[in-house]
């Protein structure tokens, strides 16, 4: 069980590139508010030499001495520039060049608002002094007070004895007041010293030196720690850093003390540039003492993620991950993945486009997560497609092909070098009421197959050092497009209907003398329907006679707005079809498919309703199920109803066992009050009679500031040496309590909102249907 209280008032936010640490108005009613209307224009900018810039005067009544002074009474107006000061009397010094008034006083430019009792002001440095002064920023939600406050010549503010907060509200519910604050303009930062955290006007903590963002600017600095508990790892305290490197660099620094096991420490760094950006991150915790009986007690974990675009057509990208163990996202609060995840990608690619054609060359790597055998490498892979529209008489051309070598990551296992070309030749006929695609192929895949000498793996063994497998394809897609003008409960509507057809035909050989080395089973819903392949990867090409039929219909009201979409479709099997994986398993004796069926509506203007069902009409059973029904009668306001059923997905490794999920979930969000949010998740699996997760939260926000409690009990995912843990027998649930607060402008740990309730827990929301407007 694990209980954590989190303070999420950091003086430094963790400022991304998203912006993090910017006020977020959320209504009007959150929107401070001016005393009196604006006299300057808020997007001028101020005046580089405002010193000479005339000082131009309105009052009721005026006296003067000539070169010596001016006094002005009754309405009195001033302005330099783009600065403007209202007051009951004002006094210009001309020998000075000072500025004196009071009495109703009003001070703005376009940065700031103020009201005080009097002014005194320096022409010549355009810097002035107020006392007892209230103060506005201009397009951010700070203000506050200030005993006296002082404008520099650089339009920084000096507030001695102030207040800083970003509650509209005229007695805030949170606010700072200290000695002396500084808010740096330029920076747009706000340095405080000797200041106090005060909640409904009672000192909550002290700080001696502290600075809050004044806009959504990074800063280097020490985020707020944070302290939690848990029987697992003990006393939890993490302390970040945040470093501001450049414009475009940056890095966070973050030391994380567990009594239980140790220090880990967490780093990630960010770079941006005009063509390319990229994420650090290097977690490691050196002699771990809750995994010193398991392995090696020294764990860790990086990634690297690049993207580049190059002027000259090239595009890059790489994205690579490991970790020590496979239990270490359980284990950890990771930022490279989640516990969730059963495996990591290491990829990296270089492609170069050009208008018919490009090239790529790629390396991958796959760890899967708690499985002993490692999939092959593709160590590299070297892939060219070219495409030539019309070039002859409505013919378009395209061809592909690729080199790639498989490895093996241990010695003396099964390698092969497979290279594929696959000539094409299309004649499209498209019309806004049909289309029709005659295509032909020839698909020459040539293998050098390098078998361990001494096999004893029966599938190894029938393998050939050379193979070339040649096949043909045709296949000929019809579709036609039929709309109609209908009306339900008097409203108008458009219906489409639009059937289609697909005949395959691909001849068989038998490819048992081929590896399998990137090659899986493709679903078969409904677009899947009218794929050419039944499997992924070039290793297994099945043979086809077949021929698929679907029709989709579709529902747009007057504003062209998709309220529903049906969709049906099933392949006929002209032909059985041979070509499997080595397990035999794939083979179709059969007359036809599974039926695939999906469904999205909007039911009403509240009710939404999706799913999909794959029926095996041969057998009467299902091969897969989703169904999910969602209310929303308003914003942040959810009930929903799932339920999803997939049989024989996996095999239990210690049972031998065909693993089924068969799983309902319910899920709902509403507002108590205005300002109140309830969330709360439940999942319960149907073949083994228990919960899978429980999750419920519960949010008070306002204007100023926010705090949520939530609980959570998931079961664990642990890895064993042999495999995957027996999910029938394993019962090791987490439960943990969380307490988070949050005051509004001094940045935050995390986003607080409804939202991002949603998102918590193993199962994250997602909108059920995906009508298309």
């Amino acid at each position: 069980m694990r209980f954590q209280l989190a303070l999420a008032c950091c003086c430094l936010p963790f400022a991304a590139w998203s912006q993090e640490g910017q006020v977020v108005v959320p209504d009007n009613q959150c929107t401070i508010k001016l005393p009196v209307p604006l006299m300057v224009d808020p997007n001028a900018p101020l005046s580089k030499d405002a010193s000479k810039d005339p000082v131009t005067v309105r009052a009721d009544r005026s006296e003067a001495i000539a070169g010596e002074a001016a006094r002005f009474t009754g309405d009195v107006k001033l302005v330099q520039g783009n600065r403007a000061i209202t007051a009951d009397s004002a006094e210009v010094r001309q020998q000075e060049q000072k500025v004196l008034a009071k009495g109703n006083l009003i001070y703005q430019d376009p940065s700031i608002t103020i009201t005080a009792d009097d002014l005194d002001a320096d022409m010549t440095q355009y810097s002035a002094t107020l006392n007892q002064a209230q103060y506005w920023l201009h397009g951010q939600q700070v203000h506050g007070d200030a005993g006296q406050l002082e404008i520099t010549n650089d339009n920084d503010l000096v507030l001695r004895g102030g207040s800083f907060t970003t509650c509209p509200a005229e007695v805030p519910d949170w606010e700072l007041k200290a000695e002396k604050i500084v808010i740096d303009t330029s920076e747009e930062w706000g340095h405080i010293y000797k200041a106090q955290v005060r909640l409904f006007d009672t000192p909550v903590f002290y700080v001696p030196y502290m600075t809050v963002p004044v806009s959504d600017k990074r800063k280097t600095g020490f985020l707020f720690p944070s302290i939690s508990t848990s029987t697992k790892n003990g006393v939890d305290i993490t302390t970040p850093f945040y470093w501001n490197i450049a414009p475009n660099y940056d890095l966070t620094l973050t030391p994380q003390f567990m009594s239980s096991r140790g220090l880990w420490l967490g780093t990630e760094g960010r770079y941006l540039h005009e063509n390319n950006a990229g994420l650090v991150n290097l977690e490691y915790i050196g002699n771990d003492r809750l995994n010193s009986l398991q392995g090696d007690p020294n764990r860790w974990a990086y990634s690297w993620e690049h993207t580049a675009r190059l002027d000259n057509g090239w595009r890059l990208h790489a994205d690579i991950a490991d970790i020590s163990d496979d239990n270490y996202f359980n284990d950890f609060d990771s930022a490279i993945s989640t516990s969730t995840d059963n495996q990591l990608s290491r990829v990296g690619e270089a492609a170069f486009f050009q208008r018919d054609w490009n090239f790529a060359i790629k390396v991958q790597d796959i760890k899967v997560l708690g499985e002993e055998d490692a999939p092959f490498q593709v160590l590299p892979q070297l892939s060219f497609q070219y495409h030539r529209p019309e070039v002859s008489s409505g013919l378009d051309f395209a061809f592909d092909t690729e080199l790639t070598h498989f490895a093996s990551q241990g010695s003396n296992q099964l390698e092969a070098i497979r290279w594929h070309m696959e000539p094409t030749l299309s004649l499209p006929y498209q019309t806004p009421a049909a289309s029709l695609l005659g295509e032909v192929k020839l698909m020459q895949t040539f293998y050098q197959q390098d078998v361990p000498t001494g096999t004893t793996d029966p599938l190894e063994q029938n393998l050939d050092d050379f193979v070339s497998r040649t096949l043909p394809q045709l296949r000929l897609h019809g579709q036609i497009n039929l709309e109609r003008q209908l009306s339900f409960q008097g409203q108008p509507f458009r219906q489409t209907l639009e059937p289609q057809a697909q005949y395959l035909y691909i001849p068989h050989e038998d490819q048992s003398d081929i590896g399998v080395y990137d090659t899986a089973l493709l679903q078969d819903d409904y677009s899947g329907l009218f794929r050419d392949r039944r499997f992924s990867g070039l290793d297994r090409i099945a043979d086809a006679n077949q021929l698929t039929l679907g029709v989709a219909t579709r529902v747009y009201d007057d504003s062209n707005n998709e309220k529903l979409r049906f969709a049906l479709g099933q392949i006929f099997y002209l032909s059985d079809s041979d070509v499997s994986l080595p397990d035999q398993s794939n083979q179709i004796q059969q007359s036809s498919s599974a039926l695939a069926m999906e469904l999205d509506m909007q039911a009403t203007k509240n009710w939404f309703l999706a799913g999909s069902l794959q029926l095996d009409t041969n057998s009467n059973t299902t091969n897969k199920s989703e169904v999910t029904l969602d209310y929303r009668p308003g914003r942040d306001k959810l009930l929903q109803l799932s339920h999803r059923y997939v049989p024989e997905l996996a095999i239990d490794a210690d049972t031998g066992e065909s693993v089924d999920i068969n799983q309902f979930g319910m899920r709902a969000t509403w507002p108590i009050t205005d300002n109140t949010y309830l969330v709360g998740n439940y999942y319960y699996d149907a073949n083994l009679n228990r919960s899978v997760e429980t999750f419920a939260g519960i949010q008070w926000e306002s204007c100023c500031w926010a705090i949520r409690l939530s609980y959570d009990r998931h079961l664990n995912t642990n890895y064993t040496d042999s495999g995957f843990t027996n999910i029938s027998q394993r019962n090791d649930f987490d439960t943990s309590w969380s307490l988070t607060f949050e005051l509004k402008g001094l940045g935050s740990s995390g986003p607080l909102g409804v939202s991002d309730l949603l998102d918590e827990g193993l199962f994250n929301y997602r909108r059920p249907y995906y009508l298309r407007n």
